[in-house]
């Protein structure tokens, strides 16, 4: 027994209580048994390198190179997209590809380079492979975006996965951002990030890595061009980064690295490259177009860990409602459980849920459920005794159930990786359905169990279908939110088919956007909370999960007034508006904080709602194109570098910048412009960028700004439909889309596309339509006249 752990099994017993403590030091030991019974031992490896060009095998979109110890297959999409596979490696089977493998491109060829590699020239992109593997992919002007060196495997003499390692060079001005949900950010300094889904089992600060949501997903921008690289394994690894430096050493550039190293699986990579735009739709063509949330899912939330009971409910509600605070939805956690048990409800403190859920619904507020993936072990509950029929959980290498301990105690996992599971998984959301609920939150599922020592979650030695292919949770530890998500999603399109489900997620993968978003888990009360909330949300928008959000004022503490007002003031410009805390943190409620705040509170939440329509343009966009709702400045002008390490501001859509407050006692704060006319949205002040700025930022408001010639859908006074249209300079001309919505269901709206322009005197806003420029069928209010 290693004596260090027997420390921790009794600070565990000590600081859990005696039963749960006991549960989590049993599950700590019996995780380690089960690795060290079904886990190879790792004994010598042999190293391994491609080794000298033998020869190639032309195919469609480019072909196969062979080396002496390995082969590399290298194909170029009808999309852009660059695929590369070594020792035989395809581009399925994938959890990241949505609809399968794109087509290759016919206009690709491979044909010989000078170095006596080879090299498929496409439209966008040409592939240079050299004599010894190395993977050069530049742009049609012979300009390098990055160049992988060849890579090495550690190889079990005894067979077994191969680790392996892969070097990355990119320019030398370039900056990385991405790899799914960092706190730090949402540029990637210097260091290391595991790939590796983990709840921090405590509430997160920026230095906290990693977390529930990590992607082998690099963003670089360069001068040169944007460009996304995808390393499709799901096993645990590390990234190593490095930025370049310009002039270095006797005035040549020294260029940025990426290191990658897997524990296993295969070693392939996709690459796209162009404007962030381009990049973010040959993504979403690969890995699925976001789902697209109901309506009211874009309002304001408000959630708590320990709601007591239904008349706390309905006395927050009325809160909301007698002092016209806009509410579209309150959450409910594991308390409105029975004794934590998933699909189940405490019926002495929430005796008529459903009756609950329709008083709400008539005031436009939807409830919405946690759900955890974890079941209690335990004969008698329901969805365990379905579950052990349908052979649904998670077993060890030695066949027995794989167990952990969570809320409930000693719990099961389903494995989401078969089919069969996420179709009895998704069938139990009826019991959800029935009591009410409109919407769901799936948590823990990294997934987790508590344990005194070690990792918090399954054996890597127990056993998962992995789509019929068969592995083990090395495998499928960073898949396992992305499939529950799939069941979830998949289950609620049968169960009620006419309504878009609502669904995010705590853990997922590359491609989770295809059945809702996320939010930022756990996140420290304090200001580095509030900045790491904005940079979550960037990089997911980065990796393709444009919906999410932060828990507002944070999971953990009691915010000051300031802090809380700061963070809702931010949060009411993110995709998901919530606010959320602990069972034994502060209040959340914005009376809570006194009437000033109440006051400022209230102008963030009307804000936000008569922002609804823009919000609901951008979710269809970004279902449409990729493209995030929260964008970095530097979106549009990736080649202006002070936008680059921008980190404080952001896009919301094409038409506004918006400068957060991210520190204790401004009232005024640089914002760093993109190039372009910008307006202040509340004083109408006029600013002319490119460059930095000195913007008022009181305590009532955080700076807001539209762009010259932007227009915006937005709720009118009566809540009907109006058009805001900020003046564009002169002789200049500028637009902005609507698509309109029902509201939940599946209908495709048409998007409708206005011009503002100056014609004499006024700026006149028009529709583009066959035939013709047409009258707006909505008001117009033009703003920005000075």
């Amino acid at each position: 027994m290693d004596g260090r752990d027997l420390v921790r099994s009794v600070k565990v017993v000590g600081s859990a209580g005696a039963a749960q403590g006991l549960m989590r030091v049993r599950a700590a030991w019996r995780r380690r048994r089960a690795d060290a019974a079904g886990l190879p031992a790792r004994g010598a490896e042999r190293a391994r390198v491609p080794g000298a060009v033998r020869g190639v095998e032309p195919g469609p979109g480019g072909g196969v190179v062979r080396f002496a110890r390995s082969e590399l297959r290298v194909m170029v999409a009808v999309n852009g997209a660059v695929f590369w596979g070594w020792d035989g490696a395809t581009a399925e089977p994938s959890y990241a590809l949505a609809g399968g493998c794109p087509e290759p491109d016919p206009r690709a060829v491979l044909e010989p380079d000078t170095d006596g590699g080879w090299r498929v020239v496409a439209e966008r992109v040409t592939v240079a492979v050299s004599r010894h593997g190395a993977v050069e992919v530049s742009t049609p002007g012979g300009v390098t975006l990055r160049r992988e060196l060849p890579p090495r495997w550690w190889e079990p003499v005894g067979g077994g996965a191969a680790r392996w390692m892969q070097r990355a060079e990119v320019a030398a001005d370039a900056r990385f951002f991405g790899l799914g949900g960092r706190a730090s950010g949402p540029r990637l300094r210097d260091g290391t990030y595991r790939l590796w889904n983990t709840d921090p089992g405590r509430a997160f600060a920026p230095g906290d890595d990693p977390l529930y949501i990590t992607m082998p997903v690099q963003v670089v921008v360069a001068d040169a061009a944007t460009h996304l690289a995808f390393y499709d394994t799901t096993w645990d690894g590390t990234l190593v980064l490095r930025e370049g430096e310009e002039g270095a050493g006797s005035g040549h550039d020294r260029p940025g690295t990426s290191e990658v190293r897997a524990d296993g699986g295969p070693l392939r990579c996709w690459l796209m490259a162009g404007p962030p735009a381009r990049v973010l739709h040959t993504w979403a063509s690969l890995t699925g177009a976001p789902a697209l949330p109901p309506a009211w899912a874009l309002g304001h939330h408000h959630a708590r860990w320990g709601f007591g009971d239904e008349q706390e409910v309905r006395r927050i509600v009325d809160g909301y409602r007698v002092r016209g605070l806009p509410l579209d939805a309150v959450h409910l956690d594991i308390d409105h459980y029975e004794a934590h048990q998933v699909f189940t409800v405490d019926k002495e403190r929430f005796p008529k849920l459903p009756t609950l859920a329709e008083d709400l619904r008539r005031e436009g507020i939807r409830l919405v459920s946690i759900v955890d993936p974890a079941v209690k072990a335990e004969r008698g509950n329901a969805v365990f005794d379905g579950g052990r029929a349908e052979n649904a959980f998670v077993r060890e290498a030695s066949g027995r159930l794989a167990r952990g301990v969570v809320w409930a105690g000693e719990s099961v996992y389903p494995d989401f990786t078969h089919a069969r599971v996420r179709a009895w998984w998704g069938g139990l959301y009826a019991e959800r359905l029935a009591q009410g609920f409109a919407g769901f939150w799936h948590d823990m599922n990294e997934p987790v169990s508590f344990t005194a020592f070690g990792e918090s979650t399954l054996p890597r030695s127990a056993r998962h279908d992995l789509e019929g292919r068969g592995g083990d949770h090395r495998e499928a530890h960073n898949v396992y939110g992305l499939c529950m998500a799939r069941a979830g999603y998949e289950g609620l399109r049968r169960l009620v088919p006419q309504e878009r489900p609502f669904l995010f997620s705590r853990s997922g993968w590359a491609g989770m956007q295809r059945y809702g978003g996320t939010w930022s888990g756990d996140v420290a009360t304090g200001w580095p909370g509030l900045r790491a909330s904005l940079s979550l949300v960037l990089g997911l928008g980065l990796c393709g999960v444009p919906y999410s959000g932060p828990d507002v004022g944070g999971f953990d503490g009691s915010p000051s007034p300031e802090l809380y007002l700061r963070w809702l003031q931010l949060a009411a410009y993110l995709p998901l508006f919530r606010t959320h805390a602990a069972l034994r943190a502060g209040r959340r409620e914005p009376w809570e904080f006194g009437d000033e705040v109440l006051g400022h509170a209230r102008v963030a939440l009307v804000e936000r709602r008569r922002l609804l329509p823009y919000f609901m343009t951008l979710a269809h966009l970004a279902r449409r194109t990729g493209a995030p709702y929260v964008r970095p400045v530097w979106w549009g002008a990736p080649e202006d570098r002070a936008l680059r390490d921008c980190e404080d501001a952001f896009l919301l859509g094409d038409a506004l910048l918006v400068a957060p407050v991210l520190g204790p006692g401004a009232d005024r704060r640089a914002v760093q412009l993109p190039r372009g006319r910008w307006y202040d949205t509340v004083t109408e002040q006029v600013y002319d960028g490119p460059g930095q700025v000195l913007v008022d930022a009181p305590l009532s408001r955080i700076p807001v700004l539209a762009r010259a010639g932007a227009v915006l859908p937005v709720r009118g006074a009566d809540d009907g439909l109006e058009l805001e249209a900020w003046a564009p300079r002169r002789g200049r001309s500028g637009g902005g889309l609507l698509m309109p919505d029902k509201g939940d269901g599946w209908d495709e709206p048409e998007v409708e596309r206005y011009v503002s322009r100056w014609e004499g005197r006024q700026v006149i806003v028009e529709r583009e339509a066959e035939g013709g420029a047409v009258a707006p069928s909505y008001p117009v209010r033009v703003r920005g006249l000075g």
